[in-house]
């Protein structure tokens, strides 16, 4: 069956050329989150946790600023999930010493322990992905995510009006 949407007139333009690429990225976003779900549940760690884990074990002590922007949490939430990660003893956050407005976050060895644990769960997921979706589209993909992240960050504002 073709024809127009549901709850517009048929006579009625499309108001957008494009496709709904902001929804097409979160849908896709969920498919794979949706398959390491159940192994942040059952470590007892949420999303957000995970990504701050995650980076941190691949980056080194971060300040929240530079963890905030690169797992795309905002500011009033990192400081809520880095408060709670600290009280889980998950990181450990130090004022450095040349300017103690300033502090960098590092994981302690309990959230090493943690990722420890659980990458042979998570490395199980990747490969179970790679075998249904395939090796080449997986590189493919990642190649050209990182291309999009690059060029979009190039990308000057469109002024309004």
């Amino acid at each position: 069956m073709s024809g127009p949407p549901v709850g517009r007139p048929a006579d009625e333009p499309a108001p957008f050329r494009h496709r709904n690429l902001p929804l097409l990225l979160l849908q896709a976003r969920e498919s794979v989150i949706a398959n390491f779900r159940p192994i942040l549940h059952a470590h007892g760690l949420t999303e957000q946790q995970w990504r701050v884990v995650r980076l941190l074990l691949e980056s080194g002590p971060l300040e929240p600023r530079q963890i905030g922007q690169q797992c795309r949490i905002s500011s009033p939430s990192l400081a809520g999930v880095l408060a709670r990660m600290d009280e889980l003893g998950l990181v450990r956050r130090v004022r450095l010493a040349e300017d103690q407005r300033r502090v960098k976050v590092s994981l302690t060895a309990r959230s090493r322990g943690l990722a420890a644990a659980m990458a042979p769960k998570i490395e199980a997921v990747y490969e179970a992905l790679e075998a249904h979706i395939g090796r080449d589209f997986i590189d493919r993909f990642y190649a050209a995510l990182a291309e999009l992240i690059g060029m979009l960050g190039e990308l000057p504002p469109v002024e309004e009006g």
